[in-house]
């Protein structure tokens, strides 16, 4: 195998919305979205078929205040919107580059804005090299994108969940409060589990693991972190069957 082989063939890369939001408070930071479709158009030119679940906090938390209060399935969909001005506008940045086509699609029905999502069509959106964006986390309330993130995945058969986050891996403690807390490059699910790491909500952790779907954690600030994981390098923490 030569440095620029990829170690996996089909990703679902789970992208928060904070991580479009830079060292900002809220909304889009257009230098951190320019860095992240770049490091995505990369990959996709590698000739990896990638399919991402985009999350909505950058936007929703900026909304919190006025949904104190509010019925949770209501504010649930707005949330689901918010994933939706995040997954266009992280198309538009990658179609703009011109390395690689992005493509939406929304579990929720909003034809004049973005295509609804379709299996048969998403798979074919994958063999065909383009960029996956899945919006609208699962269209259901109660359900993080986390868990979104595994269903798409297990969907569309991918070798591994990429869940791109702020520190570089799983630590056996919070590496900002403690210093000797240390990275682990690899865990079984069991693991996992029986420390309490908290990796992904119940649901999505629970999918993953009945689908022997492996998780990779990772961080998205690194530059070039993305590229590293996906040709194999140490990066981040890989948690297994």
């Amino acid at each position: 195998m030569t440095a620029a082989t990829p170690t996996y063939q089909r990703v679902l890369l789970k992208l928060s919305g904070e991580a479009l939001m830079g060292e900002s408070g809220y909304g889009i930071d257009r230098d951190t979205i320019e860095r992240v479709a770049t490091e995505i158009a990369e990959v996709a030119s590698m000739g990896v078929q990638l399919a991402v679940v985009v999350g909505g906090g950058n936007i929703f938390r900026g909304m919190a205040g006025a949904a104190g209060g509010m019925d949770r399935a209501l504010a649930d969909y707005m949330g689901m919107l918010a994933t939706v001005m995040n997954a266009l506008a992280l198309s538009d940045t990658i179609n703009r580059q011109q390395k690689v086509t992005a493509r939406v699609m929304s579990a929720i029905h909003i034809e004049q804005v973005v295509e609804p999502y379709a299996r048969t069509k998403a798979l074919q959106y994958l063999q065909e090299g383009k960029v996956l964006i899945f919006a609208a986390g699962t269209g259901n309330p109660f359900f993080t994108t986390d868990t979104a993130a595994a269903l798409r995945g297990a969907e569309m058969g991918v070798d591994v969940v990429l869940k791109a986050t702020k520190v570089d891996g799983v630590y056996s403690a919070d590496p900002k409060k403690d210093p000797a807390a240390t990275r682990y490059s690899s865990l079984t699910f069991d693991e996992a589990m029986s420390r309490n790491l908290g990796i992904m909500d119940a649901t999505a952790f629970a999918l993953c693991r009945d689908r022997k779907l492996p998780i990779k954690v990772f961080s998205i600030f690194k530059p070039g972190a993305l590229k590293a994981v996906l040709l194999g390098a140490d990066e981040g923490t890989l948690v297994h069957a």
